[in-house]
C-alpha cells in the first residue's frame, strides 16, 4: 500500500469521471431527451478523443437520465460536479482540453445551476 493510502488519504481511481446523458424518451416528450440530440455520438467521440489526447486517469461513461434533458445534451464531470451542455464535437474538444486537461471551467458551455 502506498504511504498516502496508509495514512488514510486514498487517491480516487479516476481523477476525472465524465458522465454523458444518453437518456432516450419517446419522440415528442415535453422534456425531450439527450439521446434524441445525438448525445450517444458525442459520448463515443469523447471517449476516442480522451484516449487520443492521452488524458491519464480519465473515464468517459454513458449515463442514464441526469434529469436535465430539456437543457441537453448534457454531461457532468466529477469530482467537481460541473455540468455542461454539449452540442458538437467542438464543444467536446473544448471541455476535454480546457476543463479536463487544463483544469479550467468552460463558461460558455455551463448549464445553469437551476
Amino acid at each position: 500500500m502506498a504511504d498516502d493510502q496508509a495514512a488514510g488519504e486514498r487517491r480516487p481511481y479516476f481523477d476525472a469521471h465524465l458522465f454523458v446523458c444518453c437518456n432516450r424518451r419517446p419522440d415528442g416528450h415535453k422534456r425531450g431527451s439527450c439521446a434524441a440530440r445525438d448525445s450517444e455520438k458525442l459520448r463515443d467521440y469523447m471517449k476516442v478523443r480522451a484516449k487520443e489526447m492521452g488524458l491519464p486517469r480519465v473515464r468517459v461513461n454513458l449515463a442514464g437520465c441526469l434529469d436535465r434533458c430539456e437543457l441537453g445534451p448534457c454531461m457532468v464531470i466529477y469530482p467537481e460536479g460541473v455540468w455542461y451542455k454539449i452540442e458538437s464535437t467542438s464543444d467536446v474538444d473544448l471541455i476535454l482540453e480546457r476543463h479536463v486537461r487544463d483544469g479550467e471551467v468552460v463558461p460558455g458551455l455551463l448549464l445553469p445551476a437551476e
